[in-house]
């Protein structure tokens, strides 16, 4: 069976909507994929201040942005489709949105209806991923292990590097999954301090001194001690770990610094707490790194630095799947809802049964 799918990703880096044109196969249960077209369209600076605010909005403003964000994605995914000629070519849409609040276990809400978006298009949309399993009691997320599992099967070990970093291990009786920690979304807090959109490859921070007073504080905070599953708000980066850097380092340098490596320190503890839980876990295993922190080779080189301690090698795929893969797991949670299957999973959320998630909106009936 062949789908020809859009996926579409809003991270909480607010570096811009992520549109992959994907053909997935399925056969015997075993899939395979291509991306056939993808981008980045950068949000200009009023919409990235409309997202950053949205969470001080009235709750009408609110229902506005909501809407408005929703026409505002299907205009740029009609723009995709005639530059590319995938017009008649594109069978369903998926989207993420983008999000605005999350309350583990209570809700997690992303703007971009998923009608609005419809109706520009005149194309189904699969959207609301995650609040079937937040109703059903789970943390909402993260939720594409189960796409992982279906699209990387050689891989046990997942790391996606966004504005906040999650792992998953994926073992043949469960998959284990959790936000790690904050990362690219304080990490470019911190850039933009100096002037900069973000540190490339990491840079400034490799520069840098770290603060081993303010490392140690933010490595006991009260998150990283909670057993999974969990999961994390935005607030945790902007409202916790920005402010203390930048208030308690002497430089914007050293503040990334201390940042990057109090990153590498919680991914490396996440991942011998996951490797811990094997059995007849091989001594040397591959963790597949993927999101925009990927494309930090100082803050990658941390991470290798104290994940070999747990005998985990990191493996940095080509550049399109370390910027699209989180598109392309919306995308095939999409066709996972559309054939009525089971697209997020129990064991990674806490709910009490897995679920398919996702509202499904026809814009051409």
């Amino acid at each position: 069976m062949v789908y020809r799918v859009i996926g579409l990703m809003s991270g909480s880096s607010l570096d811009g909507l992520d549109i992959a044109y994907v053909e997935f196969q399925e056969q015997g249960g075993k899939w395979t994929y291509r991306i056939e077209h993808s981008t980045c369209i950068p949000y200009d600076l009023d919409w990235k201040s409309k997202l950053a605010d949205a969470k001080n909005l009235s709750a009408s403003e609110f229902v506005k942005l909501d809407a408005a964000y929703g026409h505002y994605t299907g205009k740029l995914v009609n723009q995709f489709l005639q530059e590319h000629n995938l017009d008649f070519r594109v069978a369903l849409i998926v989207s993420h949105g983008h999000t605005v609040f999350h309350h583990p276990a209570l809700y997690s809400i992303q703007i971009g209806d998923g009608a609005a978006i419809a109706a520009e298009t005149t194309l189904p949309v699969v959207s609301n991923l995650r609040s079937m399993d937040v109703a059903l009691g789970g943390q909402g997320a993260p939720i594409v292990p189960l796409g992982e599992k279906l699209l990387f099967p050689t891989y046990t070990y997942f790391l996606n590097i966004g504005g906040i970093a999650n792992i998953s291990c994926h073992s043949p009786l469960a998959i284990d999954a959790f936000d790690v920690c904050p990362a690219n979304r304080v990490l470019n807090l911190l850039a933009n301090e100096d002037g900069l959109e973000y540190d490339d490859q990491g840079l400034l921070a490799k520069q840098g001194i770290v603060n081993e007073e303010v490392l140690a504080e933010l490595n006991k905070l009260e998150y990283y001690s909670a057993p999974f599953p969990k999961s994390l708000a935005n607030e945790m980066g902007t409202e916790i770990l920005f402010p203390l850097l930048k208030s308690r380092c002497t430089s914007i340098a050293d503040a990334l610094a201390t940042c990057v490596e109090h990153i590498a320190f919680q991914v490396a503890r996440a991942a011998g707490l996951l490797k811990s839980k094997q059995t007849n876990s091989p001594e040397s295993l591959s963790m597949l790194v993927t999101g925009g922190g990927a494309l930090n080779t100082y803050l990658c080189e941390r991470i290798q630095f104290h994940v070999q301690a747990h005998g985990i090698s990191l493996v940095i795929p080509d550049e399109q799947t370390v910027q699209y893969k989180e598109a392309l797991i919306m995308a095939v949670m999409g066709v996972l809802r559309w054939r009525e299957e089971a697209n997020v999973s129990h064991s990674v959320t806490g709910a009490v049964r897995s679920s398919i998630g996702g509202a499904l909106w026809l814009g051409n009936s």
